[in-house]
């Protein structure tokens, strides 16, 4: 059985200056263009408070209507460009880590694993939505 505490990494390079890749990660007029893991699914609407204490609900679904969700949660650490920690509304942690790398950003998240789905398939998820964000970041003009 795995740990209740037990977690999963993922990470991409973005080549993007830490501010864009930033703005683009918290900014609700972009969380809605890249949240989503598949061309199946849609985030219509995102509210995001990047501060300690600040709540967030992005709304995905699938683009047919057959099912969706509020992904919700409250920040607890927010260290500019560097880290943002948060709670999901139903208690699992999530860590990301912002690092700069020449006239690139990496984006590294871990993340408590959940029992429904296998931990591979959480992976794949996760890294999914990070790959369509580093695809929405490189191909966005600021």
């Amino acid at each position: 059985m795995e740990s209740k505490n037990a977690t999963i990494t993922v990470q991409t390079s973005i080549k993007a200056d830490m501010n864009t890749v930033r703005e683009l990660r918290t900014n609700p007029k972009h969380i809605t263009n890249w949240n989503f893991a598949t061309k199946e699914w849609c985030c219509p609407a995102a509210t995001n408070v990047l501060k300690p204490g600040g709540v967030f609900c992005w709304r995905m679904e699938a683009k047919d209507g057959s099912v969706g969700f509020d992904f919700t949660g409250a920040y607890d650490k927010v260290i500019e460009k560097e880290l943002i920690t948060y709670k999901m509304s139903y208690g699992r942690l999530v860590k990301i880590n912002f690092l700069e790398n020449g006239n690139e950003s990496i984006v590294k998240e871990t993340f408590n694993i959940e029992g429904i789905y296998a931990n591979e398939q959480q992976r794949a998820g996760w890294q999914a939505i990070l790959e369509n964000f580093k695809t929405y970041v490189e191909s966005t003009k600021q």
